[in-house]
This record gives C-alpha cells, structure tokens and sequence, in this order.
C-alpha cells in the first residue's frame, strides 16, 4: 500500500493523459445537471469534485451512491457512472435507470459489465488501468471526472490544475514515506495518536468535508480500524452535544480537524470556541493546515496525508491493508439465493 501512496502523484499524471485522450472532442448540448454514480472507492472520486465545484459550477452537480437515480434526472442530465471493476451492482443498476430516463451517458471503468453495456449502447468511455483496490485508484476516478467536466465547460479548462496538484505532491511525498525519521514524519505521529483510540474527523462543508469521508473510509478499510466524520459547521448543531456525554467513552476519541485558508471565518471561530470547549473532555485534537495554493492542490496535500496516516495505522494495528475479507463475505451473500 505505501507504493501505492507513495505513486499516486504519477497516478494523477496518468488519469488526466488516459482521461483526454479518452474524450477529446466529446461534447454534449444542453446539460442542466450532473449525477455522478459510484460506491466505496470509486465514489469517492464523484465526492471531491462536488467539493471541489461547490462555490464555482453554474449546475448542480451531485453523487448518487444507489440503485436508483433521483427524480430529477431527465435527458438534460450528465450521468458519469465510476465503477472500477466494473461489476458494482448499484452502479450497474442505476446506469440502466439513467438509460430509462434517456440521461446522457459516460462510463468510467478498467472494463467488465459497465464497459460491454457502454460499448453496446455506443456510450462514451474512459477506460482505466486495472490491477488495483478501488480505493487506491483515487487518481484515476477524481481525474476522470476533473477531465469530463473541464471537456464538457462545466468548469474552466484551467480549473482543476492537476499539474500543479502533482507537483505538489512529489515535492511532499518523500516527508511522509516510511523512510522519513519518525520525530519528522506527520502523517506518522498523526497515526500514533489515533492508536488505540476512536479517530473523529472533521471536515469543513464544501472545503474539506470530503475529504474528510476519505479519511474516515481509509482508516476503515486499510487500518481495520473504527472512524468517524463530519463537518463544520453543521456538527455544532447536534454532534457537540455527545461531548456532554461517558467521560470514559469520550477519552477514547482523538479528533483530527482538516483546515483550510479558504474557510469562513465564522466557521473558525466555530472550531476555535468548540475545540476549548470540549478539549479537556477528549483524548486529543489535532489540526491538520494543508500545503498549496489551489484549492485542488490543498485537497491532494489532505489525502496523501491521510491515506499515509491510514497506512502507518494498518501497521500498528497489525492489519493487511489489501484485506477487505468483510466486505468480500458481504458481497458473496448478497449474491446467495
């Protein structure tokens, strides 16, 4: 998994070749919408452009993660539908639905039945890579996506900047690998203090609240590993007050904050007042400011940083982080008369 990491800058690199190449000179007329359907680590990708779009797209732009596409959809509708295997029962599902509802089509997938159907029903495809877990092909599904949207002018050409984004990320990489010394190595003390203990992560509404799910799920998957998340500044009308609650259960919890320059500045004094109120009831909390100028470089800097943290917390754990032996046995039984 670290190599995996560690190779995500020229993953980058190699999603916005393959994804151009891909699609050059597809456009589609008239599009009110975008629905972008996945699940698990080939959603996730659907996740950060909506964060990324949140403030700058002119039209909606929204993840479906289930069977059925919401109501709105009609022709005027984009529906990318990311599946890495390309077997993901809901993706397939909700691909089907969007074909009823006479939606514009794209895939995104290494091959199986998403690509047979998009090749039958002459629908546009970018064909990726296989060989990996779904969660460590981020590269190539948040790149897909970027690319699409750029081609179709939903956002500008110039808006993503994966290049800059890359370059960020070869700068910080060698920091974080496992060669870097300990007493130096952030996402490694990050790790140490979420061992033994509940991580809660949170991430601020249309900044880091993404990224924040991509913390939570990889500590999850990789680390074998309990964690939650949410978001500012919606956790203060609710979440604050389970920190008026079991004194032991509390101390359990280390909070990871994921910042950002761009948040609103009541949203700071939010996490300001809130991390003085409940410090002295939790095991620790932690902020975790990112490098970069652009708000896609920010983003990449947070999730090379948690998905090291993820993997650092895989070996204190114990854990393979390749193994998902839950998810498989669900898999199977679903699929059991």
């Amino acid at each position: 998994m670290f190599e995996h990491i560690y190779n995500f800058p020229e993953q980058c690199e190699s999603a916005v070749l393959i994804a151009r190449d891909c699609i050059r000179g597809l456009r589609f007329h008239n599009i009110l919408n975008v629905v972008i359907v996945g699940m698990g680590g080939s959603a996730i990708g659907g996740e950060l452009v909506c964060m990324l779009t949140y403030d700058r797209s002119m039209i909606p732009i929204t993840v479906c993660r289930d069977y059925r596409l919401p109501g709105f959809v009609d022709e005027k509708t984009l529906v990318i539908t990311s599946s890495y295997s390309g077997n993901t029962q809901e993706a397939l599902s909700a691909y089907e639905h969007a074909k009823r509802k006479k939606a514009r089509l794209l895939a995104i997938s290494t091959g199986g039945e998403l690509i047979k159907l998009a090749v039958a029903d002459e629908v546009p495809s970018i064909i990726i890579p296989a060989g990996l877990q779904p969660r460590a092909a981020l590269g190539y599904s948040l790149m897909a996506i970027a690319v699409a949207l750029e081609e179709q002018g939903i956002v500008p050409k110039s808006f993503f900047n994966p290049e800059a984004a890359v370059a960020l990320l070869k700068k910080i990489r060698d920091s974080f690998s496992n060669d870097s010394p300990d007493d130096q190595n952030l996402p490694k003390i990050t790790a140490q203090r979420l061992f033994g203990k509940i991580p809660i992560i949170y991430g601020i509404s249309g900044i880091t609240d993404a990224i924040a799910l991509r913390w939570k799920s990889q500590i999850n998957e990789n680390a074998k590993h309990p964690a939650f998340c949410n978001s500012f500044p919606e956790l203060t009308h609710n979440e604050i007050m389970g920190f008026d609650g079991d004194e032991r259960l509390l101390k359990k919890m280390e909070i990871v904050i994921l910042r950002d320059p761009r948040e609103n500045e009541d949203v700071s004094k939010q996490i300001s007042i809130m991390t003085d109120l409940i410090k002295d009831k939790v095991a620790g909390i932690s902020n975790i400011y990112p490098e970069g100028e652009s708000p896609m470089e920010r983003a990449l800097f947070h999730i090379m940083y948690g998905d090291y943290v993820s993997a650092y917390l895989a070996l204190l754990n114990d854990k393979d982080p390749f193994e998902i032996n839950l998810i498989t046995s669900l898999k199977k039984r679903i699929k059991s008369p």
